[in-house]
Parts: C-alpha cells; sequence; structure tokens
C-alpha cells in the first residue's frame, strides 16, 4: 500500500537523520536500495543509447556499414535494457496483486463503493483511527 504524502515526508526526513548520523550505514542502506540500482540502470542504458546513436551517426557519415550495424546492435540493447530494468523495479515497487482481497464486481442488488476493495477500506478506516488517536494525544 503506497504511503501518504506526509508519511512519505517523514520516512525521508528520517532517513536522511539516520544518514547524518552515521554515513557508514546509511551507504550501506542505500546500497540494498532497489531505487539506487535502477536508477543506475538507468543512466547506464542511457548512456549507451547516446552510445549506440553516435556510433549510428558516424556509420551513416562515414558510410562503413560496420559502425552503422554496431550502432544500431548497442543502441537496441540499451533500450532493451532500460525496459527490462524499469519492468523490473515496476514489479518490486508494486506487486501484481493477487486473488485475495480483489474488488468484486459489483451487481445489480450490491452496489460497490466507488470501486473500493474490501482491504482498501479496511486500511482507510485504520488511518483514520490513527489520525483521530494522534489528534487525541496532542490536545493533552
Amino acid at each position: 500500500m503506497p504511503l501518504s504524502e506526509h508519511e512519505q515526508r517523514q520516512l525521508e526526513q528520517i532517513e536522511q537523520a539516520l544518514y547524518r548520523e552515521d554515513p557508514k550505514f546509511g551507504r550501506l542502506v542505500r546500497s540494498s536500495d532497489p531505487r539506487v540500482h535502477y536508477k543506475r540502470k538507468l543512466a547506464q542504458a542511457l548512456i549507451g543509447v547516446l552510445v549506440g546513436g553516435g556510433v549510428l551517426a558516424a556509420g551513416l557519415v562515414t558510410r562503413h556499414v560496420y559502425l552503422e550495424v554496431a550502432g544500431a546492435v548497442v543502441l537496441a540493447l540499451s533500450l532493451v535494457w532500460a525496459m527490462v530494468s524499469w519492468r523490473r523495479h515496476r514489479a518490486r515497487v508494486r506487486p501484481a496483486p493477487s486473488g485475495a482481497g480483489q474488488a468484486r464486481p459489483a451487481g445489480p442488488d450490491k452496489p460497490g463503493r466507488s470501486g473500493q476493495t474490501r482491504r482498501a477500506r479496511l486500511m482507510e478506516r485504520m488511518e483514520e483511527r490513527w489520525r483521530r488517536r494522534q489528534e487525541g494525544d496532542r490536545r493533552m
């Protein structure tokens, strides 16, 4: 379940404080973060696309077929690598929904609640209770 904007900001603040207090541990945690690996692979694929495009253009200008082929191959492989990395990253960040907890189609006798799943409604209720509890603690 995705975090709210407030929760995301709090998590980022906690991470930044942790990195400031213990930089060695912060580097270790960051190196195992899938977002870092994804960004690195994306940057490498972008460099490959640029190099492949450059070699392809050089082959076109100089009329050397082997440069054109090499550039096209590097360009195509880099694009494929970027797409595969992006799909793997999406699968890790947002796994495919399983059969449990999915919304059932609403029939005429069972009106749906704007397409929300039972689990989503439960999480909304829990979040609302948590907000109320936090507000109650602040008043004291």
